[in-house]
């Protein structure tokens, strides 16, 4: 035994068939984690542990009784001129139950059985699983026995190797099952190995030797790609981390209600979410997206812009500021002195005509301090500032300090839930026919961007806010009536401009492209 010990060539032939050994135990490690997985998980553990133990046993069982072993390559009967062994026999065997297990695995999981299970998870029972791995193991030990056999004289280093190899496995078995079954796309990969050295068994059986190179080669292929693929989905996942938890989150409930795409999904994700969306009116998920998105638009989104601003001048005569305040185009209005930049306060409507109509004047203790807000403060510390300060109104300015606009509650409401016009206001989006849309050029480029179901139509950078700036952003100049930008699937057509603005235009499909005359 110690000569056996000091002899360089057999520590080298341990050291070889060990590797050979685990080699050819990946297969049956990687059949007992995908077993091991139908059971509950506090009985996994002890299904590995079995599984390796029996295998371990078979092993060194077959190595004891290396004659009889040698009889199995003895042929019992002959179909035609083709013998057949009891080696051939059992492998034949084990290649069709490998075959069969392995199709019926792979198709639960690409037809997603498992997953449309609504009631309490079912697993299977101890015993089946433990005999389905004493079947393989069988086959697979009778395998790796005979390449030890064929390889080393000394049985003793066939022992020790056996021992050792099934040794390493079972201390790998339990990080390789849970990154298994925690990789869907491994679980299959992992069956499709087993398809191919079913089939190899198979072949075997019948006679016809497929070398193990071309089988091993085509597994670490597919094992290198699948490990860019892993890493491709981390580094993806770490990306996404980097967003903020209200972000991650809002993009999720948005693509569940179907209002936004979510490319880094999977096919199959997609077209779940798709069907899930059914569930929502179109003005629910439009609302929902509205409240979701509100953290990411900047007040000068939602603004009413200067231009757009009536307001009262307290130097006007008393008649015309009553015949202002009866139109009752607001509620609360901005009082200015002779400029919208001097503004000495805010007062309600009702307030102000109290005023003028019992002391013909507007009187300095009605009106309010007014509220100033920067115009890419955030919506959501808009709405703080409102609530706090208890007031309906604020003046939006630049970064300079100029007046460009106003905003209110009722601009964060048709932010959330589309326009609201008065009664002698037209619809800022309409959709006069299906699939043509009327849109006025200051309309909120986020509401019809819900309407078309079009993400690419939202500012990267707060470029613009309104269909107007979307539709000169791309084109880089003001246009005149009849011309057309394109995005998507959709063209946006000026129908009323002239040289100060762009008030009108209309959203039609693309035409479909006109195939060329023939020369």
């Amino acid at each position: 035994m110690i000569e056996l010990l000091m002899d360089p060539s057999v520590w080298v032939a341990l050291l070889t068939l060990v590797l050979l050994e685990i080699v050819l135990g990946i297969d049956n490690l990687v059949f007992i984690a995908i077993l091991a997985d139908k059971l509950p998980p506090e009985q996994r553990d002890n299904a590995r542990r079995i599984g390796l133990a029996l295998a371990l046993v078979m092993r060194l069982g077959l190595l004891s009784v290396v004659s009889w072993l040698v009889t199995l390559t003895t042929p019992l009967f002959h179909i035609g001129d083709m013998p057949f062994s009891g080696r051939n026999l059992i492998l034949l065997l084990g290649g069709l139950f490998l075959l069969f297990k392995a199709t019926t695995e792979l198709h639960e999981r690409l037809e997603g059985v498992s997953s449309h299970s609504s009631g309490p998870a079912v697993y299977a029972s101890f015993a089946s699983v433990v005999v389905q791995i004493v079947v393989l193991d069988a086959v697979f030990s009778l395998d790796a026995v005979i390449t030890a056999v064929g390889m080393v004289d000394q049985l003793p280093v066939m022992m020790a190797a056996v021992v050792i190899s099934i040794g390493i496995m079972l201390v790998a078995s339990k990080p390789l099952t849970e990154f298994v079954n925690a990789h869907p796309t491994v679980v299959v990969l992992c069956l499709a190995f087993l398809l191919m050295i079913g089939f190899s068994l198979v072949a075997e059986g019948f006679g016809w030797k497929v070398p193990k190179g071309y089988i091993y080669a085509a597994i670490g292929f597919s094992v290198m790609i699948e490990f860019f693929n892993q890493l491709s989905s981390r580094n993806a996942a770490r990306h996404e981390q980097r967003l903020p938890f209200r972000e991650r989150t809002a993009r999720k409930v948005l693509a569940l209600l179907g209002t936004a795409h979510d490319s880094s999904a999977p096919e199959a994700g997609r077209a779940r979410l798709s069907a899930a969306a059914e569930g929502f009116a179109q003005e629910e998920r439009h609302m929902v997206s509205g409240v979701l998105t509100l953290g990411d638009r900047s007040v000068r989104s939602i603004m009413t812009p200067r231009p757009e601003i009536v307001w009262i001048d307290n130097q006007l005569p008393t008649a015309q500021l009553l015949d202002t305040l009866q139109q009752g185009v607001r509620t609360v209005y901005p009082v200015c002195d002779g400029d919208l930049e001097n503004i000495v306060g805010v007062g309600r409507a009702k307030d102000l005509l109290r005023d003028l109509t019992q002391h013909g004047a507007l009187q300095p203790d009605t009106l309010r301090e007014p509220l100033y807000i920067q115009e890419h403060a955030n919506v959501i510390r808009l709405i703080d500032t409102l609530r706090r300060s208890r007031n309906h109104l604020a003046i939006v300015t630049d970064e300079y300090g100029d007046v460009v606009g106003l905003v209110t509650p009722m601009d964060v409401l048709e932010a959330i839930a589309g326009n609201l016009p008065e009664d002698n206001e037209a619809l800022d989006i309409e959709e006069v026919a299906p699939g043509h849309w009327s849109v006025q050029g200051g309309a909120d480029i986020h509401q019809l961007a819900q309407m078309l179901e079009l993400e690419a139509l939202l500012p990267t950078d707060e470029d613009y806010s309104t269909a107007a700036g979307f539709v000169l952003n791309r084109l880089g100049s003001l246009p005149q009536a009849g011309e057309w930008v394109d995005e998507g699937p959709w063209r946006f057509t000026v129908v009323d401009a002239d040289a100060k603005s762009l008030r009108s235009l209309s959203v039609t499909p693309v035409p479909p492209a006109t195939p060329p005359l023939p020369a």
